[in-house]
């Protein structure tokens, strides 16, 4: 198995940390997120955790805040994709929302690492694609992604349709 990135997207609540868990399961994973420092710097203002839609907004406006003064948010993955590829590990899920940081990160890697979204099917029809109120959430359809993966079987047959997308992948 070759050593692979993958930026992985979706709207929320359509899978994708359980599907990077399942992933992880059968493969050495490391599974970071661009969200990871702002969710540290979000902390220090008051942010109890939470996930409503305000607190989305909140660390929606935040990253780009971060991005803009010194693209920080590329940075922290970038260097979080150094260590990978020091590692003893097979596969990267990097969690990026936003299409042009999702284009910044794979021109950073030299078109290393491949995109995937994560789309939800019929099982996951709450899922509000575009009712969040924030870019992040509501645009993640909005890139043209390398791979994509529906998530609508049920979760005992998901893991090896999953571990088997990847598997294939990654050869």
């Amino acid at each position: 198995m070759k050593k692979t990135v993958f930026v992985i997207n979706g709207s929320g609540g359509v899978g994708k940390d359980t599907l990077c868990e399942m992933a992880a399961n059968r493969f050495k994973v490391c599974n970071v997120s661009s969200i990871t420092p702002i969710k540290e710097i979000a902390l220090l203002c008051g942010w109890d955790g939470e996930k409503t839609d305000r607190a989305r907004k909140f660390l929606s406006d935040l990253k780009s805040l971060t991005t803009d003064f010194n693209d920080f948010p590329t940075e922290w993955i970038y260097k979080k994709y150094l260590d990978f590829l020091n590692s003893d590990d097979d596969i990267m899920f990097v969690h990026i929302r936003e299409g042009a940081e999702i284009e910044k990160f794979v021109k950073k890697t030299e078109g290393k690492a491949k995109t995937l979204l994560i789309r939800g099917g019929e099982r996951f029809a709450k899922t509000r694609t575009g009712a969040y109120g924030n870019a992040s959430d509501d645009l993640v359809e909005n890139y043209n992604y390398d791979y994509y993966f529906v998530n609508d079987k049920p979760l005992e047959e998901t893991e090896e349709l999953f571990c088997s997308f990847i598997a294939k992948i990654t050869e």
